[in-house]
């Protein structure tokens, strides 16, 4: 069991395409005990599933992975810091394999790396009896063929391996806070019920897993919440003691900023019900939480309650879902809104005319209706630009693909002054739809290979 200084546990990313500096920084100057790495998403496992099945030679882990170790592992190296990463998406065997090799050209091949599977449930998820969360209906009943069923695994396995030596652990699927809790649980000697303890690390978990966004990333509303030198963002670090409080920082001399607010908003990011935010390891509950600015960029949160886990694990299916046809075009000048106007009308015309079959259509005007759509007030004043946004979601991709075709045809068929964009990338994507359920803990049992 730990004794002495407090556990400093340091958050190296908060999703797939986060910076790779701050956590170079934190290898460097933060005096870590562990790294942890946080790179998905229901949108991540989605991208990930899509590309492996339209291309073969994609390793199926974390894109930057390469580039996210080589940047950390020199400091982490030197200073006997553990890596914990969910970067092997859907192949955590494969990524530990990698990392094996970049610590070999780093002069460490001694270090062990243990993988974590066992989360993919895909071939027997039609078998367990689950309902979908969204609808209730059971998991047959969604139409379109399961691309992937992946259980959210909490942080016992990764304890396991890191007992067993492990000094990077690679897994696919696990809760977000998981990945922190399991360096308490090993530090502090914590049991998997003691959920007195493990409601307090899973809640530090939770403030560390968006990195940036406790230490004043998404939070800037200028004259309202300033944040000092926004482009400077670190990530945070923990210095959790064996009660599970925590003093929540960051390394000094960065920008941004650690109070009490910052601190506050991440609490509450995506928990539904403060008082039961469910984790696989322990249902977390802040109503009770105490924080208090102690310095500069030194927040402590303590008193965070926990009760017993569920008996049931959430799952996250991806079911093939048609495709999105997507493009963009411009107006500027006096009458900019007034030619956009028409050309949404010419299309819904075209659209009509070559019987466009689409589930979902959508014209947008970019800087009037956008994001609220027709809850969007007038504008004001006349805009002297506008973006035609025009998408739609089809059941094939020929479907799709007359969005491209009838927006390149505006260049020369549609309204005067209509700026029009070479399409560069391609502009039809296959989606994957989320759909969640719960399956009994049970039926779900994590594996460890060391590599």
């Amino acid at each position: 069991m730990r004794r002495g200084a407090a556990l400093r546990i340091g958050a190296g990313s908060a999703w797939w395409g986060d910076r790779i500096s701050p956590a170079a920084l934190n290898a460097e100057r933060g005096d870590l005990d562990y790294l942890c790495f946080e790179t998905m998403a229901e949108s991540t496992v989605s991208a990930a599933q899509v590309r492996a099945r339209r291309d073969p030679s994609f390793p199926g882990y974390d894109t930057y992975l390469d580039d996210r170790f080589r940047a950390v592992l020199p400091h982490c190296l030197k200073r006997g810091t553990r890596i914990i990463s969910n970067q092997g998406w859907v192949n955590p065997v494969g990524a530990a394999r990698r990392v094996k090799t970049l610590l070999a050209e780093h002069g460490a091949p001694d270090w062990k790396v243990a993988a974590i599977t066992g989360n993919i449930i895909t071939d027997r998820i039609g078998t367990l009896g689950a309902r979908l969360l969204e609808t209730s209906e059971p998991v047959e009943s969604i139409a379109n063929p399961i691309i992937s069923a992946e259980a959210y695994l909490g942080a016992a396995p990764i304890v396991e391996a890191l007992k067993a030596g492990a000094k990077v652990v690679i897994t696919g699927r696990v809760a977000d806070p998981s990945l922190f809790l399991a360096a308490m649980m090993v530090e502090f000697d914590w049991d998997e019920h003691d959920v007195a303890h493990l409601g307090p690390g899973a809640g530090v978990g939770h403030l560390l897993e968006c990195g940036a966004q406790v230490t004043g990333g998404y939070f800037a509303d200028p004259g309202y919440k300033d944040v000092p030198e926004p482009w400077n963002l670190a990530f945070p670090i923990a210095e959790v003691a064996p009660d599970g409080s925590a003093v929540i920082t960051k390394v000094e001399g960065t920008g941004g900023v650690v109070n009490r607010m910052t601190v506050l908003e991440q609490m509450f990011y995506e928990v539904h019900d403060p008082a039961n935010y469910i984790t696989p390891d322990v249902v977390v509950d802040f109503t009770s939480a105490e924080i208090e600015e102690q310095g500069k960029d030194r927040v402590r949160v303590s008193a965070i309650g926990g009760k017993p886990r569920t008996p049931t694990l959430k799952v996250s299916i991806g079911a093939a879902d048609g495709f999105i046809g997507e493009d963009m075009f411009f107006y500027a000048g006096p009458g900019a809104l007034g030619r956009a106007r028409l050309a949404d009308t010419i299309l819904r015309e075209r659209f009509r005319i070559v019987g466009l079959s689409a589930e979902d259509l959508r014209i947008d005007l970019l800087g009037v209706n956008a994001i609220h759509g027709p809850a969007s007030p007038p504008p004001v004043h006349e805009p002297y630009e506008v973006a035609v946004r025009v998408a739609a979601r089809a059941k094939s991709r020929a479907e799709a693909e007359k969005i491209g075709r009838e927006v390149d045809a505006m260049a020369v068929s549609g309204v005067g002054h209509t700026g029009k964009r070479v399409p560069h990338g391609e502009r039809v994507r296959e989606v994957i739809g989320i759909w969640s359920a719960l399956v009994p803990r049970d039926t779900v049992v994590p594996e460890i290979q060391f590599v």
